[in-house]
């Protein structure tokens, strides 16, 4: 334990950002990060609890050992810390940013809502680690002479690759896109996360063995039994990528789309990228409603913005949360509260209670959203029908696993009833016994932090399969 008093001596604080009215005008990160001193400031408030929840299966599924680096960030050892974060997690500079932190609801401080600012501790320290140079290729001092084929270069994939890399196997990434990192690249906008610090995990892992095969679709371009047969083990990571349908009348109007096209195709152009429509989805000079109330679609109201949009909605069907918990019934787990994202704050309407009953139209165009107030069970009130302008309309109501059509249909791998690849959360191992699954596409639609815990126990499985045993952590 570093500062014994100083929970008691120090307030929490976090990262200030850019003015709404800055950020807006950019795609980059606006993040205003602490100086060293406020970072070890903020370390110095743990309290080395008996029972630290924050690293447990309630706070974090990569079991970071929070405390311990808490403790060496007061302590200005910021090369052990990073060590010592680099032990449980592959990317920390990415779940830094992009994680919701589930370690600091269930930090014992949020008893008095005043959790360590662990997040922010987090992502100083792999900023630092890169700068510093102290983050440099793991070569396997051996090779073991064994394939191992991965579909899907995301939180998961990546994971997986770099520690079965390390462990000596030859590593071959099978990725669709153009570029390495799933739905962190493309589906979740720069101003969250810039790609460079995808990019430069990539050039890593090159140097550490892996083999990165970009534009090729398994399933479609590549038959799944080439992978099989080419390779000793097989890990399917693709994710889970099929949105969920509403089926609300007016749905296929024009204006009317997924917030996941919308969202890669902003990203693209971010990144320079030449596979962009000819008639792309764009919101300037435009009132937007996004219906659903997760992370994407409050992605979709901070690229709205950032593109220029009139006025942005957002439809959630779940009543206004509580402000404050109740912390005897929730603690250390993630509640139910009233949260803001960034995006939100950037000027958005939200509708809370909203039932989604169709689309508007005319001339074949989207022209409102027609809604209504949502009772108890979430269904409409009658007499409380009410419709939003929209010239243009986001569905982002999460996703309901992987797509059927190519890889997983052709591979025959079982499925779940929930429609994901079947396969345990200890061996990995699907119905077919060289093939592997991991992250969403195994435990459905989840965090980043969870992909990554995923790929990193799927490797250790993995490397047990062909090894008979492993060294990897799990």
């Amino acid at each position: 334990m570093g500062k014994v008093t100083g929970f008691l001596e120090i307030d929490r604080q976090e990262a200030r950002y850019q003015p709404a009215s800055d950020r807006i005008r950019h795609y980059r990160e606006f993040t205003l990060p602490l100086s060293d001193a406020e970072v070890a400031g903020q370390a110095a408030r743990c309290m080395d609890c008996g029972i630290p929840f924050c690293h447990g299966p309630q706070g974090c599924p990569v079991n970071n050992q929070i405390p311990d680096w808490n403790d060496l960030v007061y302590a200005d050892d910021w090369k052990e810390a990073s060590r010592n974060l680099h032990s449980t997690n592959n990317f920390p500079e990415f779940t830094g940013r992009i994680c919701p932190a589930p370690c600091e609801e269930a930090c014992t401080l949020n008893l008095e809502n005043t959790p360590v600012a662990i997040k922010t501790v987090e992502q100083a320290i792999a900023d630092k680690a890169w700068a510093n140079g102290w983050v440099t290729p793991e070569a396997p001092e051996t090779k073991t002479g064994k394939t191992v084929a991965i579909v899907g270069s995301g939180p998961a994939g990546m994971a997986a690759a770099q520690q079965l890399a390390r462990a000596g196997h030859d590593v071959h990434v099978y990725e669709r896109e153009p570029k390495a990192g799933g739905l962190m690249r493309y589906g979740i906008p720069d101003f969250k996360m810039e790609k460079r610090h995808i990019d430069r995990r990539v050039e890593q892992m090159e140097a550490e063995g892996v083999t990165f095969h970009y534009g090729v679709n398994v399933g479609v371009t590549t038959p799944v039994s080439e992978l099989v047969e080419g390779h000793d083990a097989v890990l399917f990571a693709g994710g889970a990528e099929h949105p969920r349908d509403p089926q609300l009348p007016g749905q296929d109007l024009k204006g009317v789309h997924y917030a996941m096209p919308f969202l890669v195709q902003q990203n693209r152009r971010v990144g320079f990228e030449n596979h962009i429509p000819e008639t792309p989805v764009e919101a300037f000079a435009k009132h937007v409603v996004v219906i659903g109330g997760g992370d994407t679609a409050s992605d979709c109201v901070g690229t709205s913005f950032r593109q220029g949009a009139i006025s942005v909605t957002q439809l959630d069907i779940r009543p206004v949360p509580p402000k404050v918990e109740d912390k005897l019934l929730t603690w250390p787990y993630w509640p139910t509260k009233f949260r803001t994202s960034s995006s939100q704050a950037e000027g958005a309407d939200r509708e809370f209670a909203a039932v989604t009953l169709g689309i508007e139209g005319k001339n074949g165009k989207v022209v409102g959203v027609k809604c209504a107030r949502a009772d108890a069970k979430r269904q409409p009130v009658p007499g409380s029908e009410f419709i939003l302008k929209a010239d243009l309309v986001f569905i982002a109501l999460g996703f309901s696993g992987p797509l059927k059509e190519g890889l997983v249909e052709q591979s025959g791998v079982a499925l779940d009833k929930r429609g994901n690849v079947l396969a345990d959360e200890k061996s990995y191992v699907t119905s077919n016994p060289k093939v592997f699954a991991a992250g969403d596409m195994r435990r459905g639609q989840s965090l980043v932090v969870w992909a990554i815990r995923e790929g990193r126990q799927a490797a250790n499985a993995i490397d047990t399969f062909l090894m008979g045993s492993s060294k990897l952590p799990r």
